[in-house]
């Protein structure tokens, strides 16, 4: 992001950018919609690229053993943990050169195959049955895990990083820093299997680097993004408040689009340049013309 437009409550356009109201620019970049309404963007572009995909099922101890290389080696990386086992599915993928046309496309009966019916379809009725029988729960993510088989395509990096999903499902994800993530699943592991939580749904993890947007969970911190699921017809209170226990420890920082219970007290800790998002929204809106519950919750009145 190199700009911003944004109408303030009093009805001003404000135009900021890293020189031009930079406090504003670095505040609206994640604004919670409590500064403004943001009109236009001036986003940073690179040339369409394709992107070589190797997807392949891994043992959860030998990655973490060694994380910074799979990271640190490839241009994006994530996993997804299968709870009730050491095992998960690795996902690596290299941005191709512009004139680098090798590799192939995923053929269509695969992708409908992988994507469609076993990683939508079926895996719905999984967690149906694992909700309605928890005893399944284990063999079912056993089983699941191994029948994972590993492939490798090419294409064009929105198919890549686009995935379909039409399995609904309640979130919770939280940013650590990269070297905590061993003992943060290690313990969130311990959570599960001392309680007898049955959880069908994979725990995705994936990393980015630090940023400079002063309520972004990357501020000045390069971090390891682990985000907790249960299918819709799981009540999932006592799994995401034990995720939060977990992540505490770590100073995790909550995604603010998806569920977590952090008021601003809390979050007072774990951004540092938020008592300057606060006055700059004393500011430019004194009587909370945009606030509302969840703004309350995080930011106070």
């Amino acid at each position: 992001m190199e700009a911003l437009e944004i109408v303030t409550p009093d009805g001003r356009v404000r135009r900021c950018d890293r020189q031009r109201d930079p406090d504003l620019f670095h505040a609206a970049g994640v604004g919670l919609g409590a500064l403004g309404i943001v009109t236009e963007v001036t986003l940073a572009c690179v040339p369409a690229f394709r992107i070589e995909a190797r997807e392949e099922p891994a043992g959860l101890s030998a990655v973490l053993a060694q994380l910074d290389e799979h990271v640190d080696g490839h241009d994006h990386f994530e996993m997804f943990w299968f709870p009730h086992t050491d095992r998960v599915l690795a996902k690596h993928n290299r941005r191709l050169a512009p004139d680098d046309t090798s590799g192939k496309a995923l053929p269509r009966w695969r992708y409908l195959l992988d994507d469609q019916l076993l990683s939508n379809g079926v895996f719905d009725l999984t967690c149906r049955l694992s909700a309605r029988v928890p005893a399944t729960t284990r063999p079912i993510n056993a089983v699941a895990s191994r029948a994972l088989s590993a492939r490798t395509y090419t294409d064009s990096s929105y198919r890549v990083f686009a995935s379909p999903r039409t399995v609904r499902f309640t979130e919770s994800e939280y940013a650590v820093p990269r070297a905590a993530l061993p003992e943060v699943l290690r313990d969130l592991d311990r959570f599960i299997e001392r309680s007898r939580e049955h959880v069908a749904f994979p725990v995705e993890i994936r990393f980015a680097a630090a940023d400079d947007a002063w309520l972004s969970t990357g501020y000045e911190r390069a971090n390891a993004y682990v985000a907790v699921h249960h299918h819709r017809s799981v009540d999932p209170r006592r799994y995401f408040a034990a995720f939060e226990q977990v992540v505490a420890a770590h100073d995790g920082r909550p995604h603010w689009g998806k569920m977590h219970t952090l008021g601003v007290d809390r979050l007072l800790e774990l951004y540092p340049r938020l008592p300057d998002f606060l006055r700059l929204r004393d500011e430019l809106d004194p009587d909370r013309l945009l606030g509302n519950d969840y703004l309350t919750q995080v930011l106070g009145r």
